[in-house]
């Protein structure tokens, strides 16, 4: 879709940024506290196959939907990226972003590793930012203190993070989650410099 003459282009223009981080970091958190506090960012809501969590609600934190309907998802090429996580599939609408970036919104995806590569292969222009945990012990913590998973997930997802933690070095930049307000501040800073 052809942008708006100088809107995506011009130095001042905002641009995708990508947030991936492992299992359990806080994406969601930084993500929710964003979406509260700065509405000119537009976060995408991702489609799943996962079932929601206490308190989540449809078209907020996710699009919940069946095995079906994101098999047909990919079929029509709808998904900018999907990756399975956790016995889960989990992907971006492309229509409503696009049509974002078209405009000079600033855009937020908060995504998994292998949707991360995905995006970097389709839009290499976007900013990747890797949020990291202040130690691989607090992960862990934060993990197992969830109470919301089997233990057989939270496994999964200690094993998974170890490979999320080692591609680290694939991003622009990272964030460590001391703080959540100092993440989003930071955060922040990064979606709304000048694109180069």
């Amino acid at each position: 879709m052809p942008a708006e003459p100088g809107a995506v282009n011009s130095p001042s223009a905002k641009r995708l940024t990508v947030l991936s981080g492992p299992s359990g970091v806080g994406k969601s958190t930084v993500v929710d506290a964003i979406r509260r506090d700065h509405p000119d960012v537009w976060l995408s809501v991702s489609a799943t196959t996962r079932p929601p969590r206490p308190g989540e609600r449809e078209g907020v934190q996710y699009h919940f939907v069946s095995d079906e309907e994101f098999d047909r998802l990919i079929a029509e090429d709808e998904l900018l990226e999907w990756a399975e996580f956790a016995g889960n599939r989990y992907g971006t609408p492309r229509a409503p972003v696009s049509e974002r970036i078209a405009a000079g919104v600033p855009v937020l995806l908060e995504i998994e590793l292998q949707g991360a590569r995905q995006v970097r292969d389709s839009m290499p222009e976007a900013l990747h930012v890797f949020l990291a945990p202040p130690s691989w012990e607090e992960l862990v913590r934060r993990l197992t203190g969830r109470g919301t998973e089997p233990d057989e997930v939270i496994q999964r997802r200690l094993e998974a993070a170890r490979t999320e933690l080692a591609a680290e070095k694939e991003f622009d930049t990272t964030l460590v989650n001391t703080s959540v307000r100092d993440v989003c501040d930071e955060l922040l800073a990064l979606i709304r410099a000048p694109k180069v």
